[in-house]
């Protein structure tokens, strides 16, 4: 016999977890095994029951669906977190993935999406909503596009702490190209300090810094 996806709901709107549970319950490889409000809630629920999967809401009152997602897989490892969200921004996506959740859907999509996310992540597999995949593509080639091989390598320096001259070495350009290409990208992205280009190039994947 094929065993079911234990799955537990979160979100702090009850006719949201309402219409996942008649969606879910209709399905014959999943089965809800909890419920929560909160992300306290979700925490607790899931050092209990150890689900297989988590379908998080990102904007609840008390921590966010990023801190309870954090907390979920530092105790229970085995369980998978499926992002449940209207945030269609990049950034919550990125922040999403880094720390560990698998999947990202968005709460307009068809129902149909949703559960195969959910059979996507249980599988390990990495899931990202239609609309969301276009958002990061769409992003992704907008930075591209707006700064230079040459200048993605010398934000990259940059943010991980190196100062100009070692920066010149490195790349075997002189201090004063260097400042240019800073002085450049800082002017393309509308940026005005260092530690701003650094939470840029973090955000963006340029650096892990």
């Amino acid at each position: 016999m094929k065993k079911e996806i234990s799955i537990i709901l979160v979100d702090d709107h009850k006719m949201v977890r309402e219409g996942l549970m008649s969606l879910i319950e209709k399905q014959t490889d999943m089965k809800v095994v909890a419920e929560a409000s909160s992300g306290a809630m979700a925490i607790e629920q899931s050092k209990k029951h150890k689900a297989d999967v988590v379908v998080m809401d990102i904007s609840m009152p008390d921590m966010s669906g990023i801190e309870a997602t954090k907390e979920i897989i530092k105790n229970c490892p085995k369980t998978k977190v499926l992002i449940l969200s209207m945030h269609s921004d990049r950034r919550f996506v990125t922040e999403a993935l880094n720390i560990g959740a698998l999947g990202y859907v968005l709460k307009d999509s068809a129902s149909e999406e949703l559960l195969f996310a959910i059979r996507k992540v249980y599988g390990g597999n990495i899931f990202l909503s239609t609309k969301i995949t276009e958002v990061v593509v769409k992003d992704y080639l907008a930075t591209r596009s707006v700064l230079s091989t040459r200048e993605r390598e010398v934000l990259k320096h940059i943010a991980e702490g190196m100062a100009t001259k070692e920066i010149a070495s490195e790349l075997g350009l002189s201090a004063k190209t260097v400042e240019a290409h800073r002085h450049q990208i800082m002017e393309k992205l509308q940026l005005h300090s260092i530690a701003e280009l650094t939470k840029y190039a973090i955000r963006e994947g340029i650096t892990n810094a």
